[in-house]
């Protein structure tokens, strides 16, 4: 076992690694997010519909289908529903919300350092610690969008590409935990 306070220097390096692989494939190469979100013709209409609500997540429409008959249920099914997350005023500050990624992949390389420093130990071979790492680091990463398919219909299409930015990311992590791993 390897203690977590060893593994700062990994830690640190996969943290840093990942967030400039997530800025290369949002912002470098804008064809491969850029069109996972689509448009809504008319949107005048749907943003006058939400300058009322307060900033959350919401399911349209909204029904309670135990005390719906099963007439009703059918008809509702015909019809489109939407889980929104909405942000209402659009007060976005990129720093922050950097900072807040950054935060995110520290405490996911954190638990990266814990499993490995578990199952791995002081002098480990390269590819051992980085078969590990990666793995972990690719559960957090890769399959987090994997639910939100299931449940909310988001495209399949965008969350394999996640799966793939996923994949690259525990590649990322664990090249510098095999890399970095105490001797």
């Amino acid at each position: 076992m390897v203690a977590l306070s060893m593994l700062w220097l990994p830690i640190l390096v996969a943290s840093v690694l990942v967030f400039i692989g997530s800025f290369i494939l949002w912002m470098a190469l804008p064809f491969w997010h850029n069109k996972d979100y689509g448009t809504v013709p008319n949107e005048k209409p749907i943003l006058d519909a939400l300058a009322g609500l307060t900033s959350g997540q919401y399911l349209v429409p909204r029904y309670d289908w135990g005390k719906m008959t099963p007439e009703a249920q059918a008809e509702a099914q015909k019809q489109p529903s939407a889980l929104m997350l909405v942000r209402n005023p659009l007060a976005f500050s990129f720093p922050k919300t950097l900072a807040l990624y950054f935060v995110f992949i520290l405490i996911v390389s954190v638990f990266v350092a814990y499993v490995t420093g578990r199952t791995k130990a002081v002098g480990a071979d390269y590819l051992d610690v980085f078969r590990i790492a990666g793995t972990v680091a690719f559960l957090c990463h890769g399959l987090r969008g994997v639910p939100d398919s299931i449940w909310y219909g988001k495209p399949w299409k965008v969350t394999f590409k996640e799966m793939l930015d996923g994949l690259l990311f525990g590649l990322l992590t664990g090249g510098a935990f095999g890399w970095l791993w105490p001797r």
